[in-house]
């Protein structure tokens, strides 16, 4: 069995999933802001809450190509 390349596909899966998870809650932590009466400028905390969405929704696409074989053909 060749260690590394299991190793190399765990840490890539750990960093993977760290990085949509903290996404995700970055976008719902600034939705969350954008939403309270009090803040100066919730227009622009919305645009990053809904950018952090659209990373990670691009993260999980990717993640979708990287595991179908119909698309890396």
């Amino acid at each position: 069995m060749k260690w590394l390349e299991l190793l190399t596909v765990g840490a890539a899966t750990l960093v993977s999933a760290a990085v949509v998870v903290t996404l995700y809650s970055l976008g719902v932590r600034l939705t969350a802001i954008a939403g309270d009466a009090d803040q100066p400028s919730p227009g622009t905390k919305r645009s990053l809450a809904y950018a952090c969405f659209g990373l990670c929704g691009l993260a999980v696409l990717f993640g979708l190509y990287l595991i179908i074989p119909y698309f890396s053909k």
